[in-house]
């Protein structure tokens, strides 16, 4: 087996096998997918766990007293022990709330507990790194209540630059800060940044969007206090996002939206909201969704998240080097050149072509990466740049993926040279 391809309990070609899209042929090429900081590919078992509901389970949630609307309840309550389980949430599924995205889970985050919380004059503490989901709230909130909201800034080696960090931290409320950066790749160290927080009374928040899947996720090991992310980063559908903080927390936290679903009592002169996650899930739930990440939970711990980690540990720096020596001077890899402490993202700047020209080239051999700012628009204003061409490597990707990647940058440097 290639290199990039070795594994003791999994077998990323057994992982293609299982993924259905895999099997396409685009432009008359093999699909070569390389957007998985995008959009994960679902396994054959997501995509039937959600038929399956459909088919035999299909009822709303907490309401009818029906077998099938007992069974749906039970799937969606099923799930949020899985992701307590996955995460290892101290708590259990009581600290878990589903909502569409990892987008919603901060607007979550900034207007339930932020606008409860912080008041004019408290600091809340991001990165140049963030996506804009760990941006903009924050930039409204402080429309609102006139917080301020600093910028930990990236180093040319495109880490944290941690060196002014304890005058950066003078009034902070809360550290936020992506887990791994969806542009450059960087693995931020959590631990270290959440005892820097509490040293100094704050609490930290985590961006998981792109490590969830990635790497191993422990919310008690890392001491965090708040965790965002997506179904559709890990595997799983579209339109389902996890919002996790300790139950104490929770607890005090004002409900985010209000309706069906999420009161215990209502009157004419006012209400009273539910306890738990359910006081922040107003509405029909993305019922058939939670079926589908409970698959995809499942699937990727029979994967071993440590192997996933080591596999696309293996396929980064068999990229990072075959794209030194292939163009050298003429392609630049936006992120750490040293593999260590390192995602598989793989953010190219082709000298002298635009990056949705790098994109349609590689489409025409079958090859998915996503040109554009990645919301990411800080960072890409920090380098520079105004977009990049992004491949990035999910549990189903082979070395031969890069062989195409690798071949057909080729052919967009030739053709613009």
């Amino acid at each position: 087996m290639a290199r990039g391809e070795r594994m003791t309990s999994f077998n990323a070609r057994a992982v293609r096998a299982d993924t259905p899209m895999m099997k396409r042929d685009v432009n008359g090429r093999p699909l070569t997918y390389l957007d998985s900081a995008s959009s994960s590919l679902p396994p054959r078992a997501v995509i039937e766990a959600m038929s399956r509901y459909y088919e035999l389970h299909h009822a709303n949630v907490h309401r009818g007293v029906y077998t099938t609307a007992n069974e749906a309840t039970e799937i969606f309550e099923g799930a949020r022990v899985a992701v307590a389980d996955f995460i290892h949430a101290p708590g259990g599924a009581d600290e878990v709330v589903f909502t569409h995205g990892t987008t919603e889970s901060f607007n979550l985050l900034a207007k339930s507990w932020g606008a409860a919380n912080l008041r004019e004059g408290d600091v809340v503490l991001v990165s140049e790194m963030e996506h804009h989901a760990n941006i903009v709230p924050w930039f409204q909130l402080r429309e609102i209540n006139g917080i301020e909201v600093r910028f930990i800034p990236v180093d040319d080696d495109y880490r944290l630059d941690l060196t002014d960090i304890d005058r950066l931290m003078e009034g902070v409320r809360l550290l936020s800060v992506t887990g791994m950066s969806n542009v450059l790749g960087t693995i931020n160290p959590l631990g270290e940044l959440a005892a820097l927080a509490h040293r100094r009374g704050a609490l930290f928040a985590v961006d998981g969007a792109q490590s969830i899947a990635h790497l191993p996720t422990d919310v008690a090991a890392l001491d965090i206090d708040f965790l965002a992310f997506s179904a559709h980063k890990m595997l799983g559908p579209t339109g389902l996002g996890v919002f996790w903080t300790r139950r104490e927390i929770l607890a005090d936290m004002p409900p985010f939206l209000g309706g069906g679903g999420m009161i215990l009592d209502v009157r004419t002169d006012g209400y009273t909201p539910a306890g738990g996650p359910t006081r922040f899930e107003a509405g029909t739930p993305a019922i058939a969704e939670t079926a589908g990440l409970s698959a995809a939970i499942r699937y990727l711990g029979g994967l071993g998240m440590d192997n996933v980690a080591a596999h696309e540990h293996e396929l980064t720096i068999d990229a990072l080097e075959r794209l030194e020596k292939e163009f050298s001077g003429r392609v630049r890899v936006i992120g750490p050149a040293d593999a260590t402490s390192r995602g598989g993202v793989l953010s190219l700047d082709v000298e002298g072509v635009h990056p949705h020209d790098v994109a349609q080239i590689l489409d025409q051999y079958g090859v998915c990466v996503r040109p554009g700012h990645h919301c990411a628009k800080p960072l890409m204003r920090r380098f520079g740049l105004a977009a990049t061409a992004r491949a990035s490597f999910g549990p189903y990707s082979l070395t031969s993926d890069t062989d195409v990647l690798i071949e057909a940058l080729g052919e967009a440097v030739s053709l613009f040279g």
